[in-house]
Formats: structure tokens, sequence, C-alpha cells
């Protein structure tokens, strides 16, 4: 089963959107090969698109931390909240249609409450200079724990609603 099985892609941009205003972070949902389904993109900070942007940024940053995360979220069947490589919160929650695993939803974008940008990690991943990532983080909206938690529910609650509605349409 895909996700566009269970809704077109248009409702899933509608999901991102929400997720997108409730969470005040950059939404994405991505199917069981870790491949984002849609192609609206709505940065929540300035640092991101140029790691994502760059050649390595977006493999070794932003990829392993999803499929990490993605992997942990399928077998407990439970949000996962955490950091990713350069330091940035993530969360990522499992889509189940019964027991079938059809892919996450959720996003990234803030810093955890007393966090910082891992600018160093980056910059021996992409090449890009300390200072110039510093000044791409110097403005990065954070989260309290209770927040990302508070937002994976939210999540996790749309999800639930979305599965419901495709469920009594069988």
């Amino acid at each position: 089963m895909e996700l566009t099985d269970i809704q077109p892609l248009e409702k899933w941009i509608e999901l991102e959107k929400k997720i997108i205003s409730h969470c005040q972070i950059q939404s994405v949902t991505f199917n069981i090969d870790g491949a984002r389904i849609t192609d609206y993109v709505t940065w929540s900070n300035r640092i991101c698109p140029v790691i994502k942007g760059s050649e390595k940024g977006g493999p070794f940053i932003c990829a392993v931390a999803h499929m990490n995360m993605a992997t942990q979220a399928q077998k407990t069947r439970q949000p996962v909240v955490q950091e990713c490589d350069a330091g940035i919160l993530k969360i990522v929650v499992p889509i189940f249609v019964d027991d079938e695993y059809v892919g996450t939803a959720g996003g990234c974008g803030r810093l955890p409450a007393g966090g910082e940008v891992d600018t160093f990690m980056i910059n021996k991943t992409i090449g890009i200079d300390e200072s110039e990532l510093e000044a791409l983080a110097n403005d990065m909206g954070t989260m309290t724990p209770e927040e990302a938690r508070a937002c994976a529910e939210y999540v996790e609650q749309e999800i639930k609603q979305i599965v419901e509605t495709f469920q009594a349409q069988q």
C-alpha cells in the first residue's frame, strides 16, 4: 500500500501545511523508502536548506537521521523525537494502516531548548565555513521537550484521523 492509496497528494500537502502552522517546523511526508511524497517545501530556518541543498548534507545528515528515526518509529509504532547530527530537532511519526507500515509524517527545523547547531560537524560534512553556518543558525527557533512532544502528539492524532477516514471508506 502507498500513501497515495490512503489519500491524494493534495491531502498530504494539507497535512504538511497543518503541521507547519501548528508546530512551526518544516514538514514532510515520507514513504517507506524514505522518499518525500510531495514537493511542498516551507523552511522554518535558514540553515536547513543549505544543508539539504548541498551534495553531502542531504544524504549524510538529513537522510541518515530520517532513516534511523523512521526505523525506530516503525519498530515501536510510536513517534520519535530526537536531534539529527546537526543538533536540530526532528519529529518522525509512523503511519500504519492496520499492521502495515506505509510511511512517516513529521518535520524538523527548530533547536531543542538550550541546544545549538553543530556547526563543526556541518562544516566537516559540507565544507561551508563555520562562521557562515553560525550566521545562518543565529535566529533559529527552539522547542522545549513539552512542545516537541505536543507536536508529535498533534501529528499522531492527524494521522490517526486520516487512517480512520480511509478505513471507513473501505
